[in-house]
């Protein structure tokens, strides 16, 4: 059952230099209790999406539809409670906190928005919620500045979870982190997915992060999706040649022959290319592909790439 759908969702910023179609046209699906991970360069969009769908920034046009609700027509207190079971965790663990709020200020501040509990049993449920994320007992009463980044990040969790939502939204939850906090966090993630049954949609620009904690991979080029498919099926069997680019940058002694890295910067959203998107840096484009765009095509059970020559 899809717990969140999106259909040809786009999210374009006007401004005096013209429009960015940061989103352009991104249907996706998320089942209950499935991690899908959202993969791309910097500047593709994957942020812009992520934030779309809880309607931090106002799509331009389609729809996000949580458990049969369309979430785009909603307003208000409807859209409030909507946010209690779709939380997000951002990717700068010193920027997404205030340094002027303690933890306890920081925690109790959600429960208190949405109307939980009194102010005790919130100061209960915060404390119960660090010590449940690996924080030290007298956590409460400090600021965020006394943490180091993978506590601070630590905190980030336990805000997104204390609602006990259904859906988690990682904005790059641990880019900003060190290679062996990296892994402290994403067990983290994971062992708080088997306990309170969450779903995940987890964005990185990094393959081999989400290579062991996401069930399927949507890539992302220039504000559209271009392949789909199970994590384990996309590792051995890429069909587009951004995707197979992208897995050849991440080291893999296991893997027999890679794929030429990409060439070229990101074209501008402010103007993108005709036809296939990604036809000004791709070895394969032909002149199909600078004319038209390509459709999806389905490549087996779960697995599907918007290519004319996907192999």
């Amino acid at each position: 059952m899809s717990l969140l759908s999106v259909d040809r969702l786009s999210t374009h910023y006007v401004g005096a230099a013209g429009t960015v179609r940061a989103v352009d046209g991104v249907s996706l699906e998320i089942a209950e209790g499935e991690t899908v991970a959202l993969v791309g360069e910097s500047g593709c969009g994957k942020s812009t999406l992520g934030k779309s769908l809880v309607r931090l920034v106002d799509p331009s046009s389609g729809n996000v539809t949580f458990k049969g609700r369309d979430v785009t027509a909603m307003a208000g207190r409807e859209l409030q409670s909507v946010r209690r079971s779709i939380q997000m965790i951002f990717q700068d663990p010193f920027a997404s906190l205030n340094p002027r709020h303690t933890i306890r200020s920081i925690l109790t501040a959600p429960l208190a928005v949405h109307g939980i509990g009194e102010r005790k049993q919130r100061d209960a449920i915060a404390a119960k919620m660090v010590a449940h994320v690996g924080l030290p007992a007298d956590s409460l009463d400090r600021y965020p500045h006394e943490f180091s980044g993978g506590q601070r990040q630590r905190i980030g969790i336990a805000r997104a979870l204390i609602l006990q939502p259904e859906l988690v939204i990682c904005d790059e939850p641990v880019s900003a982190l060190d290679l062996s906090i990296q892994a402290q966090i994403l067990n983290l993630l994971v062992e708080m997915k088997t306990e309170r049954s969450l779903s995940y949609l987890f964005i990185s620009h990094d393959l081999s992060v989400v290579r062991y904690f996401a069930d399927r991979v949507l890539v992302m080029y220039l504000g559209r999706i271009v392949e789909s498919a199970p994590t384990s099926e996309l590792w051995t069997g890429a069909k587009h040649p951004y995707t197979r680019a992208l897995l050849a940058a991440v080291p893999d002694p296991s893997r027999r022959k890679k794929a030429a890295p990409i060439t070229g910067d990101l074209p501008s959203p402010h103007n993108p290319p005709s036809g296939c998107r990604f036809h000004t840096r791709c070895p394969l484009a032909t002149d199909i592909c600078r004319a038209e765009d390509p459709a999806f095509r389905q490549f087996g059970s779960g697995h599907a790439a918007a290519c004319h020559h996907a192999q």
